[in-house]
């Protein structure tokens, strides 16, 4: 700072003096500035300690993705020395997410200054939830106090909120009466129960019984649980109810298989399900078999429903049993039991006909794996060229069958007949013990059923609808490792026909069942089931309000 000379003083010792003031001055702002600085040098290493611990859990996540995507798409010797199945590899990318959003809030923080991003828009929560108001006023200053408030307006938020499941005890008391100058005791008859004389509600059976086979907890982890609440209830013990409930339910489980055979078309898989023999503490590879009905993609109102059954053999033998009485289209992946029971059924002259209709995203998997590993261009071919035809599904959904079948045959056929062209000129092109040639014969031996979606509306292009249904029995399974016995898994049939079905209706399960289970418990006679229903979804509109419009409520009857 330069100050004018008429400011300067004449007096030596002032004039020290100020020069003084000024070199303490500025170096009290020296100092100032280095200590701001300092701040900033350790403000910028601390933030580039915070990116450089970010980047590198990045990339650790990056590895992780890399390796879930080669295990999802890379070749076959990958996949099996990985040995990760896809449920496992869905939950790896959820920890993935989960770990990029938790870096995500890290380096927010740390930028401190960085603005706001906009509120992303979000879709209201559900009408039928419960709004608890909170009314957070402001405080008034002192100079307002006194004057009249005037109320021009609020800002309003909602945050969904969760009240844990708690237990609670259901004290029943049935007084007695007896009445003066006159004999006998008068008391209300005990009210009837699923489990007699037990400890359990029809409602935590119904709990306990979707919790396992609608959400996929094993009782072992439920039983832990319950435990925080203080409640001891032992597996062997929900076993047991389950296995009661298996009993009680299995006439609504077989009406519901009775319903999708009675569809024109219906779709038909199966997985394993291992299961623990008695007394050898060993487990054997039994089958869940899946059947599922689903009109709605060609305009049919019946409702959708699946049916499983429980079997210790894969044999075709078991199809034919459950699909006994079975008139029309059964659409199927290229397991031979289904082609063996066609054939039966057309040598035989029987009534009961089967078309099969062929899946062809079960061909797509064969020629995707291929193109994926880049070792068949005629692979990558038929992937770029099938693409087109789920587009035209995309299209047609929903729409009549007659109106699906005349846009395939306008759009759809040309494109398979110029895939199974290609097909037939590259296969004597190939090694025919390569996987090209493998999967080549899998889609030219199958042709005729694959071909059957372009001149049937009813048909669908993929087998999707049961594979939809089969991945929640595929959750439990991982879960709970195996079946307790045969009549566990019979039991596992039965309770997850029903609450799949419910789901698939957007049906409350939890609430379907604990209706269903106290009519039952009520007396309810087996012969009047389509009744049973009606009653069922009566109870769940009264007391909760909500209008059950699937037929699923009615065991699935149209």
């Amino acid at each position: 700072m330069v100050l004018p000379v008429a400011e300067l003083p004449d007096d030596i010792d002032a004039l020290k003096a100020m020069i003084q003031a000024m070199a303490r001055e500025h170096a009290e702002i020296a100092r100032g500035n280095a200590a701001r600085l300092d701040a900033a040098m350790a403000e910028v290493a601390r933030l580039k300690a915070v990116e450089a611990a970010a980047n590198e859990r990045i990339a650790n996540l990056t590895t992780i993705m890399n390796v879930l995507q080669r295990t999802q798409h890379g070749t076959r010797s990958e996949r099996l020395r990985l040995a990760v199945d896809d449920e496992q590899v869905s939950f790896a990318f959820e920890e993935v997410e989960t770990g990029l959003a938790a870096i995500r809030s890290e380096l927010d923080r740390a930028s401190g200054d960085k603005p706001k991003r906009a509120p992303r828009p979000r879709k209201g929560f559900a009408a039928h939830l419960e709004r608890i108001e909170e009314i957070v006023e402001p405080e008034i200053p002192a100079e307002y106090v006194g004057l009249e408030k005037v109320l021009i307006g609020e800002d309003r938020s909602e945050r969904l909120d969760v009240v844990p499941p708690k237990f609670r005890v259901i004290v029943t008391r049935r007084p007695k009466y007896a009445f003066r100058c006159h004999d006998g005791v008068i008391q209300a008859l005990a009210p009837a129960h699923i489990i007699e004389s037990g400890l359990p509600t029809e409602r935590l059976l119904a709990y306990i019984a979707v919790s396992k086979y609608g959400d996929g907890l094993p009782l072992y982890r439920q039983e832990a649980i319950y435990l925080r609440d203080g409640v001891e209830i032992s597996r062997n013990l929900m076993a047991q109810w389950m296995g009661h409930l298996g009993f009680e339910l299995q006439i609504c489980a077989d009406y519901i298989l009775e319903r999708v055979k009675e569809g024109e078309r219906i779709f038909a898989d199966e997985t394993t399900l291992p299961t623990l023999v008695p007394g050898s503490g060993k487990a054997m590879k039994a089958w869940l078999w899946a059947y599922a009905r689903d009109d709605r993609p060609y305009g049919g109102t019946c409702p959708p429903m699946v049916a499983y059954r429980f079997e210790d053999s894969r044999g075709g033998e078991c199809v034919a049993r459950h699909l006994a009485g079975f008139n029309g289209i059964l659409q199927v992946d290229g397991y031979p039991a289904y082609t063996s029971l066609a054939k039966a059924r057309a040598k035989a002259g029987s009534n009961d006909t089967i078309q099969l209709a062929g899946c062809w995203a079960h061909l797509r998997r064969k020629f995707y794996d291929l193109h994926i590993a880049g070792v068949s261009q005629v692979a990558t071919d038929t992937i770029v060229t099938m693409s087109a035809l789920w587009k035209i599904e995309d299209e047609v959904r929903g729409r009549d069958a007659e109106t699906r079948a005349a846009r395939r045959q306008e759009r759809a056929t040309p494109i398979v007949a110029g895939l199974f062209d290609l097909w037939e000129s590259e296969l004597r092109k190939v090694s025919g013990k390569s996987k090209t040639a493998e999967a080549i014969r899998y889609g030219l031996t199958r042709r005729e059923a694959l071909e059957r979606f372009l001149t049937d509306g009813r048909i669908e292009i993929d087998s999707n609808i049961v594979e939809r249904a089969i991945r929640p029995q595929t959750i439990t399974r991982k879960n709970s490792l195996f079946a307790g016995s045969e009549g566990g898994g019979r039991t596992w049939a039965t309770l997850a026909t029903l609450l799949q079905t419910c789901k698939m209706n957007d049906v409350d399960p939890l609430a379907w069942l604990a209706q269903t289970l106290r009519r039952i418990a009520q007396g309810w006679p087996a012969a009047d089931i389509e009744a049973l229903g009606e009653a069922v979804r009566a109870d769940v509109l009264a007391k909760t309000g909500v209008q059950l419009d699937w037929e699923i409520k009615r065991i699935g009857r149209p």
